[in-house]
């Protein structure tokens, strides 16, 4: 089971804009370098970094008559062949990157309210569409850089 990064995505304010770059480096327990939630200590696990399915957002958009973008769903990395649902309690690489899945990131209402709603859908509406398909959260084991292209692979069972 693989895939690969289609698109990356930061930002460094907690409200602001994502912004799609290349590559990013990564840090053991700490996350993106440059994104807002780099080093903040974290409450709970998987607050590394956020993955999201390429497909989940062309889905939407094809079944919606949207055109959501690629950071809409303000999550880091966006994946492409790769169900991200199935890493939840398992170990990935990106690139040379080791992270381990934590949990499904569920929407939320900001997600739906702020970002994806539109004259014909609402936030609840939104969420309820993108609930299990709105991406995984998950930690980082190892540091290293993760670049567009690079690819997403689950590490098999020891």
């Amino acid at each position: 089971m693989g895939g690969t990064v289609d698109a990356i995505c930061i930002t460094s304010t907690k409200h602001g804009r994502q912004r799609r770059v290349t590559q990013v480096k990564i840090v053991a327990g700490a996350g993106i370098e440059g994104d807002r939630y780099f080093g903040a200590r974290q409450r709970y696990p998987g607050q590394n970094v956020t993955l999201v399915e390429i497909e989940a957002i062309e889905r939407f958009n094809q079944e919606n008559g949207t055109s959501i973008a690629i950071d809409g769903t303000r999550r880091n990395i966006v994946t492409r062949g790769i169900r991200l649902d199935a890493l939840v309690g398992k170990e990935f690489t990106i690139g040379d990157v080791r992270l381990r899945g934590v949990e499904l990131c569920e929407p939320c209402s900001i997600l739906g309210k702020k970002n994806l709603a539109s004259e014909t859908l609402n936030a609840a509406q939104i969420v309820k569409k993108f609930v299990h398909k709105a991406g995984l959260r998950a930690d980082a084991l190892s540091g290293g850089v993760i670049k567009v292209g690079d690819a997403v692979t689950e590490i098999a069972n020891r």
